[in-house]
Formats: C-alpha cells, sequence, structure tokens
C-alpha cells in the first residue's frame, strides 16, 4: 500500500498568450506530484518540477516572495506562454 507524504499541489492554468501546442485553456486544474505530471505538457512540467516537489514535500519559499504556498511561472515559449500557479492544498485531518 503506497504512503501520501507532504501536501497535494494543485496546479491551474491563469493565463494563455497565443495558443498552447497542448491544448491548456485557462481554468484547467490538475493535481500535481512527484510522480504525476496532470497531463501537464512535458516542458513545462519540467519547468515547475522542482517548485511542485518543494511544495509537496513542505518547503517554503523566501519570506519576500509572498505566500508560502502558492507560486506563479510560465512555460519557455515565450510566443505561446502558459501561465499555471501552483498552490499547496493542507488537507485538514
Amino acid at each position: 500500500m503506497a504512503q501520501n507524504i507532504g501536501y497535494r499541489v494543485i496546479g491551474t492554468i491563469k493565463g494563455v498568450k497565443g495558443t498552447c501546442s497542448v491544448g491548456h485553456k485557462v481554468g484547467d486544474q490538475m493535481e500535481l506530484s512527484l510522480h504525476n505530471t496532470g497531463g501537464l505538457c512535458g516542458a513545462l512540467y519540467h519547468d515547475v518540477f522542482p517548485y511542485v516537489v518543494m511544495l509537496q514535500m513542505g518547503g517554503s519559499f523566501p519570506a519576500e516572495w509572498g505566500d508560502q504556498d502558492v507560486i506563479e511561472l510560465d512555460c519557455m515559449d515565450k510566443y505561446n506562454a502558459v501561465t499555471i500557479q501552483l498552490k499547496r492544498v493542507r488537507d485538514e485531518d
């Protein structure tokens, strides 16, 4: 039986500049983790992976970055940039 470690991380597409070749659209949501791409484009998952793992395992950003549970990132395609918000979800016991 698999053990659930850490927190859940929810990705929400917040913006698409141009046309995403994978078809991500504003409002799309997916659960992401160390072992689950959630259907996210491979290139974007590659970029956000370190942040997903950090959020999932309870790490934190520098205090001056603001909210410790949320970050917004852009994909590497600057002509068709997709913006994703990663949010750590703390499930109630």
